[in-house]
């Protein structure tokens, strides 16, 4: 028998297949001529450097990257066409009733549960959804909205706007911050 096969259904580990008997320190050369880092070979989930990545090819873990996000809002990718935002709301808290009249919103819920409220006036939300993790949540264009936090943990989710809706490397640490901003 080959002493290098691998047998498909046997030790096959991440992130190539190997033979079981290597030991560490071949595992790490052979590693690192993969290009792999030390921080990805001893944290399978590194943390995300939280900025605003836009105008470049990007990938992203945005489950990790949503729930790793300390602020109210953070962007994350700022296109010509396309903005992804990460945001974390406090219990009890919500986005704030608002209406953007050109832009379509995608929202994903990472962590957490909510109440969605949607209508196409501001007195009228006649469009009610309990919503909770990885749910998502379409809004067209012109549609008042609002996201409250009714669970017991920050909400994480992350929004995705067409075309963009806040400038290249918005981050608001707070509610209260973005309100000052939106004046």
């Amino acid at each position: 028998m080959n002493p290098y096969y691998v047998h498909p259904y046997y030790s096959t580990q991440w992130p190539y297949p190997m033979p079981s008997y290597w030991t560490l320190q071949q595992d790490r050369r052979n590693f690192y001529s993969h290009g792999y880092s030390e921080n990805l070979l001893n944290n399978r989930n590194p943390q995300i450097e939280l900025k605003d990545y836009g105008g470049k090819p990007f990938v992203v873990n945005i489950e990790q990257a949503a729930k790793q996000n300390p602020n109210y809002r953070t962007a994350i990718w700022t296109g010509n066409h396309l903005q992804v935002t990460l945001m974390s709301i406090d219990v009890g808290g919500d986005i704030g009733l608002e209406v953007h009249p050109d832009v379509d919103q995608f929202i994903r819920i990472e962590q957490g549960q909510g109440l969605v409220q949607m209508g196409k006036r501001k007195n009228v939300l006649d469009f009610e959804r309990n919503v909770s993790e990885d749910d998502a949540i379409m809004i067209p264009a012109g549609t008042w909205h609002n996201v409250i936090n009714t669970g017991h943990v920050p909400l994480k989710l992350y929004s995705i706007y067409a075309p963009p809706e806040h400038p290249f490397g918005t981050i608001h640490r707070t509610k209260a911050e973005a309100k000052a901003v939106h004046r």
